[in-house]
């Protein structure tokens, strides 16, 4: 693969990132047991598996592309393919200790999540979780059971594009690897004038593309340059960093799903967004907190990808935001709510409100990305009080070396300021919910997890 400029959103997250702000994507995947490529049909070595993914991985272009910076443009940086590539660098096993192994799993990939990776190498990593089966209690007769955590740098991938890279893994993917088609060339990148701006004129740059921003999401230009969010206006959401991730999984029936759509009419989309709500409009009186005076806003990522885009496009995506009706009591109000306001939000587009964000990223030169993050990672948390996406997963089911996929949780990068990021995937029946908090600032994510079953059942009672 050539070399090729990051596109401008791609060089915005790269320059957001800090060591206590990781901008990577991930993804926990589990598996259960089943046969292993040259060991039969109930191996309990995981050798085998390792080597499996090591050989996958190595196999995908991008994987073995680094950035490094460029002479011009001023500020600039290019992906480019790493001479020493080693996938051992990457691909490695962690062994857990016995006990529930699903829980241990989640515990150790929050702890994995929190480190950042390598800024000299390819940005990813992988790992191959396993655990001494014989002490997990489980009927198999010590059949391995593994789990992989993955990571990939927002700069390399956003969600859709993190799905096409990740299933390179799987059995079914991979058998179909040879017929795929070469990339069509590095990407063109538009420079926008003037890109010779030095440190202070790209500060000022950056500085008016940001009030602009706050015309355009519909957030006063002095709001979103105000140096601070008030601490008591979501108290559950908004906490100082400390850098430390903890993450929480909730698995949800798309039967009751589909039962409410089919009732209320809308997206399954928009049955989980209320659902999202209702279940933070629980945990928050379970904390002892009142229904905020002004409900929180969600930022919805919303991909532009078209299928058979070629892999070296950068991120192309967009966003909606969403008030998600907290203050609401009712569950079919909450939905209909967060129906209306998805409304109108197509019916306005994507490169409008939220989708601004991408718009305006392309406008900015890639020094003003270098020296304006900081105050763009600002911004951020006064636009919006949480992440919520729904990144989707091919509908077949998937194996990795015989073994059948059987969870596969999506965890998202916590912007600085906030501490809370939810993502769902839909896969197998199931809605995989992944929660990626602060560990200081939501100690109680289990609960929150259970909130998600408690109000799906609400809302599907309520429709009935």
């Amino acid at each position: 693969m050539s070399s090729e400029l990051l596109a401008p959103v791609d060089l915005a997250f790269w320059h957001l990132e800090t060591p206590a702000h990781p901008m990577h994507l991930g993804a926990l995947a589990f598996f259960g047991p089943g046969p292993v490529p040259g060991q039969g049909e109930r191996s309990g070595q995981s050798e085998p598996i390792l080597g499996l993914l090591a050989e996958r991985v190595a196999a995908i272009p991008r994987l073995r592309m680094r950035v490094r910076d460029v002479l011009l443009p001023v500020g600039g940086a290019a992906w480019t393919a790493a001479e020493d590539f080693d996938v051992r660098r990457h691909v490695r096993r962690l062994t857990l200790p016995g006990g529930d192994f699903e829980r241990r799993a989640v515990a150790a990939a929050g702890e994995l999540m929190e480190r950042p990776l390598a800024r000299g190498l390819p940005p990813w990593e992988m790992y191959l979780l396993t655990g001494a089966s014989e002490q997990d209690g489980g009927a198999d007769g010590g059949t391995l059971r593994f789990a992989v955590l993955v990571k990939l740098h927002h700069a390399l991938a956003d969600g859709m594009r993190a799905v096409a890279i990740g299933a390179g893994i799987f059995d079914e993917i991979a058998d179909l690897r040879g017929a795929a088609q070469p990339p069509r060339g590095p990407a063109r990148t538009v420079l926008p004038r003037p890109w010779l701006a030095g440190p202070r004129e790209a500060a000022g740059l950056a500085r008016g593309r940001i009030e602009e921003l706050g015309r355009a999401v519909g957030v006063g230009a002095s709001v979103v340059r105000a140096s601070r969010l008030d601490p008591g206006a979501h108290p559950a959401l908004t906490a100082v960093a400390s850098g430390r991730r903890r993450l929480g999984t909730a698995v949800l029936g798309l039967d009751e799903v589909r039962r409410v759509r089919r009732a209320v009419g809308g997206t399954a989309n928009d049955v989980l967004l209320a659902t999202v709500a209702g279940a933070l409009r629980r945990w928050m009186r379970e904390r002892g907190e009142e229904p905020p005076a002004a409900d929180p806003r969600a930022l919805v990522p919303v991909s532009r990808r078209r299928p058979g885009s070629p892999s070296g496009t950068g991120n192309l995506l967009s966003g909606y935001l969403l008030t998600l009706p907290v203050g609401e009591d009712d569950p079919r109000a909450r939905l209909r709510a967060v129906r209306e306001a998805m409304d109108r939000n197509k019916a306005a587009g994507p490169l409008r409100g939220a989708g601004a964000l991408a718009v305006l990223a392309d406008q900015l030169p890639p020094i003003a990305h270098r020296f304006a993050a900081p105050l763009a990672g600002s911004a951020a948390r006064l636009l919006f009080d949480l992440l919520v996406t729904n990144v989707p997963l091919p509908r077949s089911a998937l194996r990795l070396g015989g073994c059948p996929l059987r969870a596969l949780f999506p965890l998202a990068p916590l912007p600085r300021g906030q501490s809370l990021a939810v993502a769902l995937t839909p896969y197998a029946d199931r809605a995989h919910v992944g929660l990626v908090a602060d560990a200081r600032a939501v100690p109680d994510l289990d609960r929150l997890a259970h909130a998600l079953h408690e109000e799906l059942s609400a809302l599907a009672a309520a429709v009935d």
